[in-house]
């Protein structure tokens, strides 16, 4: 059977998907490449055309996970003035959908906690990942005038992933959306976003 030319790369792309998918619900260290293949529609045979390891496929789910994050934060920034668009953003990630979607939510929420086990090429990936989310935030700051964008959205970001791990956290709902509310309002003063 032919395959057009970009249907190496169709069926790569697929493949990260179900793969990060995996490691947000599984966790990288529980993923398994049968399973991953099944959800991404290709057999267990295939799998070595496109990784070397178990740990390549990981390290690029991350960086996969990372991308989804970026275009996450492009959809509920763009078009926006840096003060509505932090304030969208906010709002987004600190949201009762944020928090009940493990399986497509922040990459650094679902790995915090694994990161001591992982391979260097999967540190570097989210390494990589956290730091392009970071400068996405203090560039908004730096647009709003902060003096120390770079600081604040360190800040923030430390913020907003410990609310969401908390909120995920907490088994009574209500003290849960409370974590989650709690932390919008705080930040959106702190970083003087309130109108």
């Amino acid at each position: 059977m032919r395959y057009d030319a970009d249907h190496k790369e169709k069926t790569h792309a697929k493949l990260l998907k179900a793969a990060a998918k995996a490691v947000r619900a599984e966790g990288p260290h529980r993923v398994g490449v049968a399973a991953v293949m099944a959800d991404a529609g290709l057999t267990h045979g295939g799998f070595y055309a496109h990784f070397a390891s178990k740990d390549a496929l990981v390290a690029a789910a991350i960086g996969q996970m990372f991308e989804e994050a970026r275009a996450r934060f492009l959809h509920e920034t763009q078009e926006r003035t840096p003060a509505h668009a932090l304030v969208a953003y906010i709002d987004f990630y600190l949201s009762a959908a944020h928090r009940d979607a493990r399986r497509s939510g922040c990459p650094i929420a679902a790995l915090a906690s694994d990161l001591p086990r992982l391979k260097k090429p999967a540190l570097e990936q989210f390494a990589n990942g956290a730091a392009r989310l970071r400068t996405a935030l203090a560039d908004k700051l730096e647009q709003l005038g902060h003096a120390d964008a770079r600081q604040e959205a360190s800040s923030a970001m430390s913020e907003l992933v410990g609310a969401l791990s908390l909120a995920r956290a907490e088994p009574d709902a209500k003290r849960s959306d409370a974590i989650l509310a709690d932390s919008r309002r705080a930040l959106k003063r702190r970083l003087k976003l309130e109108h």
